[in-house]
């Protein structure tokens, strides 16, 4: 619940002992975090108010105090502007209003800051440059956030996630702030002292003077870029960089290059965050305005580009997509093409007669490592045509009932895969099985069968069948003028009865 301004100043009197209101007026603030109040007190004195309105706001309120409580007078006095200070405090349940002591000068939007004089940029580059010298131990010894490049990078990674979820944050966004994020040269810079928070609510001016900053609830060691971040938002670029220029001379380190690149994705990114926050807090109006918002900059990031946020360029969406149809065009063919180079190199092409089925159990199922069936020096060089069809009944046996309608250029085939049976038979011999030893001259008498019957080999017809794939047997002889087809892989034992 939103408090008015009289309630402030009822609240204001139990913080600070002896103070009399005797007017108030509405104050700047975020009003999703803080309600605020002016007042002017009997003596003509002025206080400002800022009260939480959750627990959240509360914790920042308190973290401020003591970030202010580190500001020892000898570094206020070196500053170029003044700090607030907490005049007294009041806990209300979980809540704890501040009050402070008014501060001179008053807040200017964007606007009527870019088109002053040069004197206000100047001004604010002087006290940017102020904020970020201020010396590291100032935070350490508060106990306050401090973050290396690549933690800070890393965070903003994990923010990026988390807006993600939301399912809110528009595709060509996404894209866009995941390359500048995910781009590391973008994030070489020397950490240093950061406002966290600083924006045109947080400059009060009076004439061409920045007299005070305020706002110090997220002092901490960071990204310089942050405190700039407000800046990119105006459209007058001479005034952004007469505030850089004056900000860089005034420096104690010398700048990094990209310090306006990472301010204008803090600036964008922002968007995302404050509808993140605005879900948490189930504010329907914030996360409205953020999607507003939101839509608007995708709509001027397609139309003219947005402000340059990473060193590498961004690939473009119809590039990617061309060279993704590429991809899935070489991809497409990958399935049939990869088996296909391994037996390629054994097995080259069979010739136009061939037979198309040998060839593609060949290029379809992939092929373990077969032990040598045939020594290389028990057997010459095999044609080219043996080589396709060895390969193919390695693959996988094939019943002799598959074979029934075969053509002639399948015989053809057959008759040069005879001699794998005879170096087969051979090697049989040589085994110290038993089933070898039973069957060697029923081996040798094959083997002269078919020497003899070499020419007159015909089609096999439908009365052999597949026994093993372990065990080699060579079959029966076989009559010349029964045409069956006798010769089978080294790998594939075919029974044939004899006639």
């Amino acid at each position: 619940m939103r408090r008015k301004p009289i309630e402030l100043a009822a609240v204001a009197t139990a913080a600070v002992p002896g103070l009399t209101p005797t007017a108030v007026s509405s104050a700047p603030d975020d009003p999703a975090d803080f309600d605020a109040a002016l007042l002017l007190d009997s003596e003509g004195k002025r206080w400002r108010v800022r009260s939480p309105r959750h627990a959240e706001a509360s914790a920042r309120l308190e973290t401020e105090f003591l970030v202010l409580r580190a500001f020892a007078p000898g570094i206020r006095a070196e500053l170029p502007f003044l700090m607030p200070t907490v005049a007294g405090t009041v806990r209300q349940g979980q809540l704890s209003t501040f009050v402070y002591s008014h501060l001179a000068g008053a807040t200017r939007s964007l606007d009527e800051l870019s088109s002053g004089s040069p004197g206000v940029a100047r001004e604010i580059g002087a006290a940017l440059a102020a904020i970020h010298d201020l010396p590291r131990s100032l935070v350490s010894n508060a106990d306050l956030p401090s973050y290396t490049p690549n933690e800070f990078r890393q965070r903003r990674l994990n923010e990026l996630d988390q807006a993600a979820t939301t399912g809110k944050i528009p595709p060509l966004l996404l894209r866009r702030w995941e390359h500048a994020m995910e781009d590391v040269s973008l994030w070489r810079f020397n950490p240093c002292v950061v406002h966290g928070d600083l924006h045109e609510d947080n400059l009060l001016v009076d004439g061409d003077r920045v007299t005070a900053v305020t706002g110090w609830t997220d002092l901490r060691i960071g990204d310089p870029a942050d405190d700039m971040a407000w800046l990119v938002a105006s459209n007058e670029q001479d005034f952004v960089n007469a505030v850089l220029d004056h900000y860089t001379s005034s420096r104690r380190d010398v700048p990094d290059a990209h310090l306006l690149r990472r301010a204008a994705l803090s600036a964008e990114f922002a968007l995302a965050q404050y509808l993140v926050k605005g879900l948490a807090a189930g504010n329907e109006d914030m996360i409205d305005e953020a999607e507003s918002m939101l839509a608007a900059l995708a709509d001027d990031v397609a139309e003219h580009g947005g402000q340059p946020i990473s060193v590498e360029p961004l690939p473009q969406p119809v590039a990617a997509h061309e060279s993704g149809a590429g991809q899935a065009g070489d991809g497409d063919e990958a399935p049939t093409a990869a088996p296909a180079a391994p037996a390629a190199s054994a097995a080259p092409a069979a010739p136009a007669g061939g037979t198309p089925p040998a060839v593609g159990k060949v290029t379809l199922l992939p092929m373990e490592p077969v032990p040598d069936t045939v020594p290389a020096a028990a057997a010459p060089a095999p044609a080219p045509a043996e080589i396709g069809a060895t390969p193919a009944v390695h693959v996988t046996p094939i019943p002799r009932e598959a074979e029934a309608d075969a053509t002639e250029s399948e015989a053809t085939a057959a008759e040069e895969t005879r001699p794998d049976a005879a170096m087969v038979a051979a090697d049989n011999s040589e085994s110290k099985s038993a089933d070898a030893a039973e069957d060697a001259p029923q081996a040798a008498s094959q083997a002269g069968a078919q020497d003899s019957d070499a020419e007159v080999a015909a089609p096999a017809v439908d009365d052999t069948s597949t026994q093993s794939i372990a065990v080699v047997r060579p079959v029966s002889a076989t009559a010349p003028d029964s045409g069956e087809e006798t010769s089978t892989a080294a790998i594939t034992v075919v029974d044939t009865p004899t006639r």
